[in-house]
């Protein structure tokens, strides 16, 4: 086999991890070398190791171990560890996902040591400045060479932007892992009855009766203790059980503030793996999340979602009232009931995340791409 480029891919959360399996196995069946660097932003096994065992993609090459830490000195740490790396390996590619602090600290790496860098996901707006992952999407996106687009909007908002030229549709990859996951679910039959993974991760949920599958962890949810606390009111009145599966910053975060999470309705637990968190959402009557990844994934399997934020990045998910966003959930908890009661749409999920080959498509790009840095000028 000849090895025609070397791609070099940096991640380091949860949703970086699943975007990685199928962009791994295109990599590596086209005959191109592939060098994985975990930064280590997300640590804990539940959100890391059992990603790379479950979705079958090799140990990392590289691990950082930067840990958690503010936005600023865990991107200055990961810079610093990212550096000696980049220039050890040298690849054609420097491959950066999604949009945590992991994905501009690999971007700027590279294009201070002059590498090609390519954004999986660019394009992507919530046009809300107060998101640290806004500011890490605008950021990555004009310091990158290739912009791997996955929708159609997506390719618009950087064509807005004056980045057109640099970008190609590519699709999803999300899609990839998600149907993939699905087709496995529906052929064991969890379409008709909640896995048994979802029992184990969440004590005392009873799976003969509906459930809602639930997920708050960013800052602006749960950094204020009147917002949280309000969320969590919400949650405990809903008229479903509710399957919280509780990111280690939400359990950080209320223990802090005082707020007790198993009440009414929440059933309290922990984070799934990839094939367990889409079969829960398979057996559910619907998910509460401000996740992005989480949306997107109840939209794509036909389930509906409340999203807890005032915008979203995927507004393909709001068509139809397949996602509907809650601003402020602390305001009106009756809402948040009518809400997850609403009726599902008449039509189906559309096509507009790509055609589940987007790991293929986006090997092509790179293939196809020039593989120097356009623009790059000499270290001052």
């Amino acid at each position: 086999m000849i090895v025609t480029m070397k791609i070099l891919s940096v991640v380091g959360a949860r949703p970086q991890f699943v975007k990685l399996a199928p962009v791994c196995a295109a990599i590596t069946e086209n005959g191109h070398e592939h060098v994985i660097v975990h930064t280590g932003q997300h640590y804990d096994p539940a959100l890391s190791a059992v990603f790379f065992a479950e979705l079958g993609i090799p140990a990392p090459d590289v691990q950082l171990g930067v840990g958690s830490g503010g936005h600023g000195a865990q991107t200055g740490a990961m810079l610093e560890a990212l550096d000696p790396v980049l220039a050890r390996y040298a690849p054609d590619w420097v491959l950066v996902y999604g949009d945590t602090n992991s994905t501009l600290a690999g971007a700027l790496s590279a294009v201070k040591q002059q590498l090609p860098v390519a954004h999986l996901e660019a394009g992507l707006r919530s046009f809300n400045r107060r998101m640290p992952e806004e500011h890490n999407r605008v950021l990555t996106d004009h310091a990158a060479d290739l912009l791997l687009a996955p929708t159609r909007r997506a390719v618009r908002n950087l064509e807005v932007e004056g980045l057109g030229a640099r970008t190609v549709l590519v699709g999803d990859v999300m899609v990839d892992v998600c149907w993939q996951a699905r087709d496995r679910a529906l052929a064991a039959g969890a379409d008709s009855a909640a896995p048994a993974a979802l029992g184990l991760a969440v004590p005392g949920l009873d799976l003969a009766a509906p459930y809602l599958v639930a997920t708050v962890h960013r800052a602006e949810n749960t950094d204020d203790p009147a917002l949280l606390s309000g969320i969590v009111d919400a949650l405990a009145e809903l008229p479903f059980q509710v399957a919280l599966l509780a990111h280690p910053r939400l359990v950080a975060r209320a223990a802090s503030h005082g707020i007790e999470l198993r009440r009414g309705a929440i059933r309290l637990g922990t984070p799934l793996p990839y094939q367990a968190m889409v079969e829960a959402v398979l057996g559910s009557v619907g998910v509460v999340t401000d996740s992005g990844g989480l949306q997107k994934e109840a939209y794509l399997l036909g389930r509906l979602c409340t999203t807890l934020r005032s915008e979203t990045e995927w507004p393909e998910t709001l068509v139809e009232g397949w996602n509907v966003l809650v601003p402020q959930p602390i305001r009106d908890r009756a809402l948040l009931g009518d809400l997850v009661n609403r009726v599902v749409p008449g039509k189906a999920p559309g096509v507009e995340y790509g055609d589940g080959k987007a790991a293929l498509h986006v090997v092509s790009a790179l293939e196809r791409a020039p593989r120097t840095a356009p623009g790059r000028t000499e270290a001052a």
